[in-house]
């Protein structure tokens, strides 16, 4: 099993029962597939660049899931039968560049904090 992210647009309303209902039916197809989903965010209605299928906006979620690689193309297919979904691109995880990502913002949250304990100390020894 891969690790992949999904960028699923939804065209329609952005209403939280519809737009649940959509994002289950679509995520229900990756369990049949064999896969897991182990994340989602709903990214917001985002306005097209220019309209596509007479529509001029959607709603934009991201999900991380796994899935094994030899049916990626069939969940891509099957996603062009399903109505809710307007548009899907799917990109494998890299693993590298998750674990360099994660350092980076490791060494960053450190530097905050020591850059706060700095300007604390500081503000103490004005306030003496």
């Amino acid at each position: 099993m891969k690790k992949y992210d999904g960028l699923y647009i939804f065209a329609g309303q952005a209403k939280d029962d519809v737009l649940d209902g959509h994002i289950a039916k679509a995520l229900a197809e990756v369990t049949r597939f064999g896969g897991n989903v182990l994340s989602q965010e709903v990214l917001g209605k985002r306005a097209f660049a220019h309209p596509m299928r007479k529509r001029e906006s959607g709603v934009y979620v991201l999900v991380r899931f796994e899935l094994d690689p030899s049916k990626v193309a069939e969940l891509v297919k099957r996603y062009r039968l399903v109505e809710e979904v307007f548009r899907v691109q799917i990109l494998a995880v890299d693993e590298r560049r998750e674990a360099i990502l994660a350092e980076q913002r490791e060494i960053a949250a450190q530097r905050a904090e020591a850059k706060a304990q700095k300007e604390e100390a500081a503000a103490e020894a004005v306030a003496e």
